[in-house]
């Protein structure tokens, strides 16, 4: 992980991959120069052991490098007492050597055990996720303790008994018939890595039970997933099973730590498919390794991290939006429409997307309201509509549900839009904020559901979002104005 350090750099890389900086560096204006200082709440004797400690740690810690990685703290017996990731470690290590980390009690007794630290460099922020779940579970170190055993946090599993096997993020993982890798410390930044690794290997999050040669398959509509190249739509047939349980072990041997083996597989298997004359599994597979290789050029997950969800339960919303509505079969994929502005000026509108219950960032999209003049909800509402579902987003396959903020009025002014539009929406509904009631096209009164319905919780979890999205967008247009900016 450090073969591409450069010679110059002070300290050594040991056999065990952890790179060691230099004992006697130094930094000038360091906070640890007065670490003694720091610890005279403590006890005179206690206060210049811990210091020394510190102090050492701290000089190492300033010579670790800005990139994505994870750092493992020791205490005087050698022993690993704690295991962070970090986008940067130079910038994540550093505030554990400031005033603030030696009296906040969250860190207070970490700090005083603190006598050296190590990191281990990853390719990527994605990477440094995965590297700490694992070593946290090999290591078990003691201020870890809470992510060790308990079955709350989130773990990954892939579903390796299936003829094409599911990946999910689940907080209950089973005991049999499963791969279990975790448990992973944050599960927003654990979706946001799965959402890029759905990128690269294609595989599948869907609850469907797929068997091959099925001819049930060929009438089967595939997911959005598939439409953005994120799914290999085994759903539809378009992967052969052999092709897919591939891709499916690659993912497994990245999770586990094995990602130049992954690439050179990939690699050789490319080559051998370009000089066979297959070029379309050899393009397959370049764009696979482009997309691992994007994994490192972007060195953050944030483009992809979801909101954690506590109050709702996605799975058990989704079925009761199945049950309110009578439909054929749970909605997969929702989308929320909302509009924000300020005293008619700079009107912008947002389209959030949900895919199995959660947030897909990826599908987010802002529009600036061009048509309206002065403040009119129902007409920007329309203008949205009827660009989100034009010709234009033939590629962007309509969702099942379309979920309008606001009214009976805001609902009309939707439809009419959609009168022309060449895509339609599975069904659309919309929520008003203040009853939480539901209106439909096709019904003079409104639903109004338990405020203790996980299907309301999913439609207010959805609106919510839409509206924070859209208030954001508003936000940026306002500071640029007020800036001055193009």
């Amino acid at each position: 992980m450090s073969e591409n350090r450069p010679q110059s750099e002070p300290g050594y890389d040991r056999p065990d991959g952890l790179h060691v900086g230099a004992s006697d560096a130094s930094s000038e204006g360091a906070p640890a120069d007065s670490a003694a200082s720091d610890f005279e709440f403590l006890e005179e004797s206690e206060a210049k052991k811990i210091a020394r400690g510190y102090r050492d740690a701290s000089r190492k810690a300033r010579l670790f490098p800005d990139a994505p990685g994870v750092y493992l703290m020791k205490d005087a017996r050698d022993r690993v007492i704690y295991i962070g990731k970090a986008k940067s470690l130079k910038k994540r290590t550093r505030s554990y050597f400031l005033r603030p980390a030696m009296t906040d009690q969250r860190t207070a007794a970490l700090v005083r055990e603190i006598r050296d630290i190590d990191f281990l460099e990853a390719e990527s922020e994605v990477d440094a996720i995965l590297m700490e779940a694992r070593l946290i579970k090999d290591i078990q170190p003691k201020y870890n303790r809470d992510l060790k055993d308990d079955k709350s946090f989130p773990y990954l599993q892939v579903f390796i008994r299936e003829e094409y096997p599911r990946v999910e993020i689940t907080r209950s993982p089973r005991s049999h018939g499963v791969k279990l890798f975790g448990p992973f410390p944050n599960a927003s930044l654990l979706r946001g890595a799965l959402t890029a690794l759905q990128k690269v290997f294609k595989f599948r999050t869907c609850g469907l039970v797929i068997k091959e040669g099925d001819p049930r398959l060929e009438a089967y509509r595939p997911c959005v997933l598939a439409s953005i190249g994120q799914c290999a739509a085994p759903c539809h047939g378009r992967i052969p099973r052999e092709e897919y349980r591939k891709n499916i072990r690659r993912l497994c041997a990245f999770l586990s730590g094995k990602r130049q083996k992954v690439v050179g597989s990939m690699r050789r298997e490319m080559s051998a498919a370009a000089e066979e004359r297959q070029y379309e599994k050899a393009a397959i597979l370049r764009d696979q390794l482009l997309a691992l290789e994007s994994l490192k050029k972007r060195g953050s997950v944030d483009r992809h991290v979801q909101p954690e969800v506590f109050q709702i339960d996605p799975r058990r919303g989704l079925r009761g939006l199945r049950q309110v509505f009578s439909l054929k079969e749970e909605p997969r994929v929702i989308e929320g429409v909302d509009i924000a502005h300020l005293s008619g000026k700079e009107t912008v509108a947002s389209v959030v997307r949900f895919i199995d219950g959660y947030p897909f960032k990826p599908g987010y999209r802002r529009y600036k309201i061009r048509s309206v003049e002065g403040v009119d909800d129902f007409a920007s509402i329309a203008e949205v509509v009827a660009r989100r579902f034009s010709e234009t987003e033939r590629g962007n396959p309509p969702p099942d549900i379309l979920l309008i903020d606001g009214g009976k009025g805001q609902l009309h002014a939707a439809c009419r839009a959609l009168e022309s539009a060449p895509l339609r929406p599975g069904m659309i509904l919309s929520l008003a904020k203040r009853e939480e009631e539901i209106f439909l096209p096709d019904r003079s009164e409104p639903i109004r559901l338990s405020r203790d319905s996980w299907a309301l919780r999913l439609l207010q979890y959805v609106r919510d979002e839409s509206h924070r999205f859209a208030q954001h967008y508003h936000h940026i247009l306002r500071r640029k104005a007020t800036l001055g900016d193009e």
